[in-house]
């Protein structure tokens, strides 16, 4: 095994790291390094888990990233503030209209001018955002099922899910990143007749929700490979930094739309799931999966009130200007600010340094969710078998774009 082997630079003398955590010489005589990834659909992108395995259990697992890493804070202080939304689109492009959603609120919190946002403006965000929840969510369970052998789900869920897109797409012109949600509004009003489209699609997803809690939530194999498998305890997920459904799920009642009151979802009427350990131990894979299912519904919930705001105390009117309060030239007072939000997958914060000279930030650091989420899966798969361990990964719900950055 070439990891014995040191490699040296002549001329430099530079020695390069090791790739991996554990090499031959130091394993005992029944235990194998095994390798899932980076090319494999079970890792959820192009993730490399080392895998120190004794027989088929489970001894160590150390996540390998870096094979996405596009530079993102890097290249935030080489360009304005409003040119940047693209960039966040591409984290978490699953979920690219909540990315751009907590960019949006930090700045507009730099400047001053969160409370003069347009309530209309307000609501229209929550609506795609919900929707981008829902798309997001949709992916989650359809390809985490996949992961431990069911194809149906899948399908159903990109079926639904392709409606999803085709909204945004109808509001933003974009299929996936869409630089929708500008900093002081939005790039454009929706569409008429978007509203009515929205409410039929409601309607339409209502009963294929309970479908699919009998296909998967309630299926007994699904039951039998999620429940009591990587059990995340509520002490080991605070102390990791967990966040989202994962924390969710292991008992803590803590969704930042509550919490922190941004935007308009204080005046919107929502449940906050956990789990329960309904099926197996309370914070298993399953129940990270019910948490993900009963949000869904809480997100169908806040959508047909946003629609009832919308056409209602909020409903559109030919003076309404969604770029009103959208500044030409960004420059913040000099100051330290970090802002958080409540993406599908967690908490995604953004931490700012602003000079108070320039329309570019001194600094842009990205909290990511998904970093932090993945970095507990060696506590949580020790012991377990390899086959779990996909189950496992797949119920963190992780996108590299955003692990990376």
């Amino acid at each position: 095994m070439s990891s014995k082997i040191q490699y040296q630079y002549q001329e430099g003398g530079l020695i390069a790291s090791e790739p991996n955590k554990y090499v031959e010489a130091n394993l005992k005589s029944d235990e194998m390094v095994v390798n899932l990834g980076p090319q494999h659909p079970s890792t959820h992108g192009v993730l490399r888990l080392e895998v120190l395995t004794d027989n088929e259990i489970i001894k160590d697992v150390i996540p390998h990233i870096g094979y996405l890493h596009r530079c993102f804070e890097k290249h935030t202080e080489a360009l304005p503030y409003n040119q940047i939304i693209p960039y966040v689109d591409r984290m978490d492009y699953v979920a690219a209209m909540n990315n751009e959603h907590a960019y949006a609120l930090g700045v507009e919190k730099m400047l001053g001018i969160t409370d003069k946002i347009p309530k209309r403006v307000e609501y229209i965000r929550v609506l795609v955002a919900e929707l981008n929840r829902l798309a997001s969510h949709f992916v989650a369970v359809g390809t985490y099922a996949m992961d431990i052998g069911a194809f149906t789900p899948f399908f159903w869920m990109m079926r639904d899910r392709e409606h999803i897109q085709r909204l945004l797409e109808w509001v933003s012109g974009a299929r996936m990143l869409y630089n929708y949600i500008w900093i002081g509004g939005l790039f454009y009003d929706l569409p008429i007749g978007f509203e009515d489209r929205c409410a039929e699609f409601v309607k339409y997803l209502k009963p294929k929700l309970k479908e699919l809690e009998t296909l998967v939530t309630d299926n007994k194999i699904f039951i039998n490979r999620t429940a009591n498998v990587g059990v995340l305890p509520l002490d080991l997920a605070i102390n990791y930094g967990v966040t989202g459904p994962m924390l969710r799920a292991s008992g803590l009642k803590f969704d930042l739309r509550k919490v922190d009151a941004y935007s308009v979802y204080p005046e919107i009427d929502f449940n906050i799931p956990i789990g329960s350990g309904q099926m197996g131990t309370l914070g298993d894979c399953w129940d990270r999966t019910y948490v993900r299912v009963r949000e869904i519904h809480e997100s169908v919930s806040i959508i047909e009130q946003c629609l009832v705001k919308l056409q209602n105390e909020h409903k559109r009117t030919r003076d309404f200007d969604p770029q009103e309060l959208v500044p030409k030239k960004i420059r913040p007072k000099a100051q330290d600010l970090y802002i958080r939000a409540e993406n599908p997958k967690g908490e995604l914060g953004f931490y700012f340094r602003a000079d108070g000279r320039s329309d570019m930030p001194f600094r842009c650091k990205a909290r990511s969710c998904c970093f932090s989420n993945l970095s507990v899966i060696a506590d949580i798969s020790k012991g377990s078998m390899i086959a779990d361990l996909i189950a496992i990964l797949g119920s963190i719900d992780i996108v590299l774009g955003e692990v990376d950055r």
